[in-house]
């Protein structure tokens, strides 16, 4: 599942570390150091340092001396050889309404090989052809490592997978290893992105969607009974559920994640409408009835229907807070979550809302 996820996320890996430097020859040795580091945490499996051989590069080094017998300086030398390897826009072609440049290229076969590069040939201004290796050194550097640029930076992703320990506390150990003096050395930086990033980013908007939720509640309890301490007493029984939640995740060892926090969300929705079955009751009571009386005959009329929604609920969601089925793990936290709030919720509103009302002098008429 957890590689399922990563997969979706386009990083496989849940610890992604992102060094950032200007220096390619700081990363060959920067990139090993940290994955050997983070080897170390609890926790952490399948480490790679990020370096990735792409295959042998060609380095051309001018001789300016040997340039200038053939009349042509660095600079020149660079652009014509650029020009042959590379090709050169010379002019554009009009395609329906975009303009295509065509490029002028040496013939494939010219620079096919290492050989060919060292004999191709270049023209001097004064019309006479040489070869490019009278005037170059060729040296081929084996296994050059893949270049990664991120925001036009370059840098190295060292990577890693979990097993046994949650995401939270590893991050907060890989940290700590991060932070220790000579870790990460001037002109380098790092960032922390994969999945530890991606939780980050849903939970920030989770909690925005959390918070709404709460204050979009309250003012719907404000519009439908005019009366703050109603509706103040209203959403502090539904805060209060959410206690069961934290103490059901608890008690199954489950970690708080997206799904999770979805759980906690829908919880806002469901004891805010399970509050409002109790007090229309309670306003539908006759008149005539003492505040106390009213708030316990609401209780007793509310009872059953309640209870019948709330165990019809907890049933329908056992079978996902069991991880019974395919694709249950997905949902277990949202289950178990939702299942805690509402055996909270039962008692709060039976109990702990009327005697909110009561003490915020909300059940006088």
């Amino acid at each position: 599942m957890e590689d399922l996820i990563g997969d979706l996320t386009a990083v496989p890996q849940p610890i992604e570390i992102k060094i950032f430097s200007d220096s390619g020859a700081l990363f060959e040795k920067l990139g090993p150091k940290v994955a050997e580091a983070i080897d170390h945490v609890p926790g952490v499996v399948d480490v790679r340092d990020g370096i990735v051989p792409a295959g042998d590069t060609l380095e051309i080094l001018i001789d300016p001396d040997k340039a200038a017998l053939e009349s042509v300086d660095p600079e020149m030398l660079t652009r014509m050889i650029s020009d042959a390897l590379s090709g050169a826009v010379t002019t554009q072609i009009q395609r329906g309404p975009k303009l295509v440049g065509v490029r002028a290229w040496t013939p494939a076969h010219t620079r096919a090989t290492g050989r060919d590069v060292a004999n191709l040939p270049l023209r001097a201004p004064d019309g006479h052809l040489f070869p490019l290796k009278r005037v170059a050194r060729i040296e081929t550097l084996v296994g050059q490592p893949e270049i990664m640029r991120e925001d036009l930076k370059r840098m190295i992703a060292v990577t890693g997978r979990i097993s046994g320990r949650d995401l939270g506390s590893v991050i907060r150990d890989i940290k700590k290893v991060l932070a220790g003096k000579g870790m990460i050395p001037a002109g380098a930086y790092f960032t922390l992105g994969g999945l530890y990033l991606q939780q980050r980013i849903a939970f920030t908007g989770l909690m925005a969607v959390f918070v709404a939720a709460v204050l979009l509640a309250f003012l719907l309890l404000l519009y439908l009974y005019e009366r703050f301490r109603v509706a103040l007493a209203m959403l502090a029984t539904t805060l209060l559920s959410l206690s069961g939640v934290f103490l059901g995740l608890w008690l199954t060892g489950t970690d708080i994640n997206i799904s999770s926090m979805m759980g906690m969300t829908m919880i806002v929705g469901i004891v805010t409408e399970v509050a409002i079955f109790y007090y229309s009751e309670y306003r539908a009571l006759p008149p005539g009835l003492e505040p106390h009386t009213a708030l316990l005959t609401a209780g007793k009329n509310r009872l059953r229907p309640i209870a019948m929604t709330t165990l019809a609920t907890i049933l329908a969601l056992m079978p996902l807070a069991l991880g019974i089925g395919q694709g249950s793990a997905m949902q277990k936290p949202l289950a178990i979550a939702i299942i805690s709030g509402l055996f909270m919720q039962f008692p709060l509103v039976l109990i702990g809302l009327p005697v909110f009302l009561e003490l915020l002098g909300s059940s006088e008429t």
